[in-house]
């Protein structure tokens, strides 16, 4: 019996590891573990923090919702919640709805949310609506990036006066040279045949990158920290938005987050290190959201 008793806890431990399932993992960008609440420590700090997502991750999901609400707390209510989810020509229906003038159903029909909205980004607008801090849409009007793939930046041109308060201000200058745009050629083909296409999808993208970058800073007063949830692609290796947004303020203290997966969760991949001062990695067999 004792000998039994023996190789139960000896072997106990072992199976209780075995079975563990752990949702996702955090680490640091070199790839040292690291836990949440050191994480939220240093994001507190910042003055914009950068939670770029695989936009069909419930996990993703899960934690931008805690991160947001430890934030709140952390802050005292000086915190702004920034989205790549809703489009500069639809915040004053962002705002009605955060105060209460609009309700759900009227501010679902009129704001064009995502296909995910319901699951994914209203409890984040819920939270906002009831604790009363600012969300702030910051992505281009999808259909003045559909202009620019298909005719170049040179097709802003033609845009009004009142159109053009939703965009950064142009003319927008384009660094090919990114590492991110460097990337998009290899993705979509860069031969000759291919090349003024190409480059017109890198320009549609860093219209997007722009225009994110321009209103975030600007929805961000003196103190506050400013939290925005985009595709992971836009934030990767402190590129896209953050170039644009370092052009305009040098002086901002930026952190940010990248969300992998991994069919091992134990240790962060080679690939994945250095994407972001922290990395979310999920498993490979997580769950979709669609």
């Amino acid at each position: 019996m004792r000998v039994l008793l023996f190789l139960l806890l000896l072997i106990g431990p072992a199976l209780a590891k075995a079975q563990d399932r752990p949702a996702y993992r955090l680490f640091a960008a070199g790839g040292k573990p690291v836990g949440y609440e050191a994480m939220l420590k240093k994001l507190a700090a910042a003055d914009v923090v950068f939670f770029g997502e695989q936009h069909n991750d419930p996990i993703a999901h899960w934690l931008q919702l805690q991160l947001t609400k430890d934030l709140l707390r952390l802050k005292q209510g000086q915190l702004v919640l920034g989205l790549e989810m809703f489009e500069r020509d639809v915040q004053p229906l962002v705002d009605q709805y955060i105060t209460g003038e609009l309700d759900d159903q009227n501010f679902e029909a009129a704001s064009r949310p995502w296909p995910n909205y319901g699951t994914d980004y209203k409890p984040l607008l819920q939270l906002a609506r009831k604790q009363k801090f600012r969300v702030v849409g910051t992505n281009v009007p999808r259909r003045y990036a559909s202009l620019v793939a298909k005719g170049s930046l040179a097709a802003l041109d033609t845009l009004g006066t009142t159109t053009k308060t939703w965009l950064p201000p142009l003319p927008l200058t384009v660094d090919y040279e990114l590492p991110g745009y460097k990337n998009m050629v290899k993705m979509f083909g860069g031969d000759a045949a291919h090349a003024a296409g190409v480059q017109n999808i890198i320009q549609a993208q860093a219209l997007k990158d722009a225009t994110m970058a321009f209103f975030l800073n600007q929805a961000r007063p003196a103190g506050h920290l400013l939290l925005h949830l985009n595709g992971s692609y836009h934030s990767d290796n402190h590129d896209g938005i953050l170039a644009y947004l370092r052009q305009q303020n040098p002086q901002l203290k930026v952190l940010t987050i990248s969300t992998v997966s991994q069919e091992q969760l134990p240790k962060l991949e080679k690939d994945n290190q250095q994407k972001a001062d922290f990395v979310l990695v999920v498993p490979a067999d997580m769950t979709k959201t669609y």
